[in-house]
């Protein structure tokens, strides 16, 4: 029990202190998530307005499809990433594996799903009346459109805001494409679990306290934007 305390306290002295390497791996897995997270609403916010505005066989099959991946495990997420850029993968030549650069399209990957079914739920939760308001005033089909968009905004922004919870806090792709390099790929979630595996309990608390942190400012986040909403 002592051990725990006096790792508990130096861990708070790292974060007090602003200890070099606990900076970085911070801001490191910070750069990847919300880099992740930005990539990954520019992809599903024109799809999820193409799939939303328009009527087409199997419309709901393809959003209950959407909402399955929800809890995809990252592993699997992982194993896809890691097969398509190795090096006998198809995009092998792009020679980005154990970068922050896979890491980044793996966590995309990873949160694409819940950004896409959010964000579509976002603007199905539009009220048709404001739609019907705007097509009264002459407002053509694709302004109608951004109408709604602008109406969903705060409920769209708070998808954002989970994706990138979900991002920061992953472990499977981090560590099967990014490898864990020390000053490199090695972020909070993979640094926490090989310092825990060496018994370097100072360094695992002080990063679990950062993230626990992280997520308590994502759940503030989304309850403010959630009021504004």
């Amino acid at each position: 029990m002592a051990e725990i305390w006096n790792g508990f306290i130096r861990a708070i002295e790292l974060i007090i202190s602003l200890d070099p390497e606990v900076m970085e791996i911070a801001g490191r897995s910070l750069m990847i998530s919300v880099t992740s997270a930005l990539l990954a609403w520019a992809i599903c916010m024109p799809l999820a307005s193409l799939i939303h505005f328009n009527r087409f066989l199997g419309k709901r099959a393809l959003i209950n499809l959407i909402q399955t991946f929800y809890s995809v495990p990252t592993v699997v997420i992982g194993l896809f990433v890691f097969v398509l850029f190795s090096r006998a993968g198809p995009l092998g030549g792009f020679n980005i594996m154990f970068t922050p650069a896979v890491m980044v399209v793996g966590q995309t990957l990873l949160i694409t799903p819940v950004l896409l079914g959010l964000t579509i739920s976002a603007l199905s939760g539009v009220d048709k009346s404001i739609v019907d308001t705007a097509r009264s005033l002459g407002a053509s089909g694709l302004q109608a459109a951004f109408v709604v968009v602008k109406e969903s905004r705060f409920a769209v922004v708070a998808a954002v805001v989970m994706g990138f919870g979900r991002a920061i806090s992953e472990v499977g792709v981090a560590l099967m494409v990014g490898g864990n390099i020390k000053g490199f790929t090695r972020v909070i979630t993979t640094a926490i679990s090989l310092e825990t595996s060496k018994g370097d309990l100072e360094l695992s608390i002080a990063l679990g306290i950062i993230l626990i942190i992280i997520a308590l400012a994502i759940n503030l986040a989304l309850n403010r934007i959630q009021q504004r909403s």
